[in-house]
């Protein structure tokens, strides 16, 4: 699958206030600084698309995105705030946990959460604690390690397995994975492709 348009449509403070939900939608999300705006934008094929920045915890809102992709469906790609920039003021950082609680729970037309890793890193709890929620809360998601450009040979592949490894001690399944490059454009067509075969099977109305 490719895509052949991608547009912004609306930053929302809460599910409330996000489009309708009469297509299939997709969101992104991982700890700040995991390179989310730079695998969007990739995707996309559009450096402008999301706004990347040197900031950690930009992105404060729920970003929805109207794409149009050659199997003639169109669907929302989602940019979600990330998690654990310790920071941010307590206050606003319980803000944004209910607000991507929220969402996450009660967005009726979400089909998939991309759960952004940075492969740099061996495996951190917090994201492992994130990954074990969605899985209480019954959210279907998928693991995109990012970064692999930025990792000596072996490490991206190596740092993938632990964290693999540390889900398998909670899990019996491990879900759907991804290696990622925005720079090297790895994994473009393995995470739309799997997009593409999650857009066969459901039932939403595409509009």
């Amino acid at each position: 699958m490719h895509i052949k348009s991608a547009k912004y449509n609306i930053s929302s403070p809460g599910y409330e206030q996000c489009p309708k939900p009469d297509k299939a939608e997709y969101a992104f999300i991982g700890r700040s600084n995991v390179g989310k705006s730079s695998l969007i934008n990739m995707l996309c094929n559009n450096q402008r698309l999301a706004k990347t920045s040197s900031t950690p915890g930009k992105t404060q809102l729920i970003n929805h995105f109207d794409i149009a992709s050659d199997d003639n469906k169109r669907w929302y790609l989602v940019d979600l705030p990330g998690y654990g920039y310790a920071k941010v003021a307590q206050r606003s950082r319980r803000r944004w946990e209910q607000m991507i609680e929220n969402y996450l729970r009660k967005r009726g037309n979400l089909i998939n959460v991309f759960v952004l890793i940075d492969s740099r890193h061996e495996p951190q709890q917090i994201d492992l604690e994130f990954i074990n929620q969605l899985g209480e809360w019954g959210i279907p998601f998928s693991v995109v390690f990012t970064k692999a450009d930025k990792n000596k040979p072996g490490a991206t592949n190596r740092n993938a397995n632990l964290f693999l490894a540390r889900m398998k001690e909670t899990w019996e399944e491990l879900p759907p994975w991804f290696i990622s490059s925005a720079i090297k454009g790895t994994g473009r067509e393995e995470i739309l492709d799997y997009i593409a075969d999650l857009n066969r099977d459901i039932n939403i109305h595409n509009s």
